[in-house]
Formats: C-alpha cells, sequence, structure tokens
C-alpha cells in the first residue's frame, strides 16, 4: 500500500495525502526560493521529520519504562547551502521534563534520540546537532 499522495497545486505548492488516515498537509516553496512561505516547505519538513522522529522514539521507549515525559518540547533549525541547494545541518533542542530522572535514564534518551530511523535514513553529510536539557 503507498504511503501518500501528492498534488502538485500549482505556485510552488503541493497538497499531501496520508493515505491511511485520509489526514491532508500543504507545503508551499519558501520565500528565498519562489514560494509565498505560508505553510512548511518541504525542507522545513524534512528537518520537523528528524524532530518527530527523535521525541516519538524517546516516547515509545520512556513508555516502555513507566517514564511521562508529555510536555517535551523541541525547536527546529535548519541551515541551507546553496552549492548544492539542501539542507546542510539541522539543530534541535529538546527540552525534556526531567522529573526525577536518573544519569542513566537521560544517556539512554539521548542515544535513542541520535540513533532513529529517519536520522540515520539522512545523508551523513548533513549536520545533525541534538542538543538536551532536561527541567
Amino acid at each position: 500500500m503507498d504511503t501518500a499522495e501528492v498534488i502538485y497545486l500549482g505556485n510552488f505548492r503541493t497538497e499531501s495525502t496520508h493515505l491511511q488516515s485520509g489526514n491532508k498537509t500543504i507545503s508551499d516553496a519558501p520565500t528565498d526560493n519562489f514560494g509565498k512561505g505560508e505553510f512548511f516547505s518541504p525542507t522545513d519538513l524534512l528537518a520537523t521529520s528528524l524532530a518527530q522522529c527523535l521525541i516519538t522514539t524517546i516516547g515509545v521507549q520512556t513508555r516502555l519504562e513507566g517514564i511521562n515525559i508529555d510536555g517535551a518540547k523541541l525547536s527546529v533549525k535548519k541551515h541551507m547551502s546553496a552549492n548544492p541547494r539542501r539542507v546542510s545541518q539541522i539543530d534541535i533542542h529538546i527540552l525534556v521534563p526531567a522529573g526525577n530522572l536518573t544519569t542513566e535514564q537521560k544517556i539512554k534518551i539521548e542515544t535513542i534520540a541520535k540513533n532513529c530511523p529517519v536520522g540515520k535514513s539522512l545523508h551523513p553529510d548533513l549536520i545533525q546537532n541534538i542538543n538536551f536539557e532536561y527541567k
């Protein structure tokens, strides 16, 4: 079964439908590349996908261990290079509600994050800066 259907709407915009759920998302070219910047650009989605994968894989493991990380917050910054035009670096800051996490649990969380499937699927030249803060 296919994962998604993407329709080009014109004016550098797409509509993607997740076939299993029917949920839709729209992407727009960034303003520095002829777009209006009204929606996530494809490269924004790439960077955001990495953050979503990190926290989802952390969430799965912490739930299995009875640790609640609800409310964890991630900020994402992508860096573009010009030649070739591509995402060259993604910076992710993860604020984890620490509660009473042990040092061992924090190390485990950070190891899980650095081995998420999206991160492992990206080209090794793409720099992934992942920073953790526990509060």
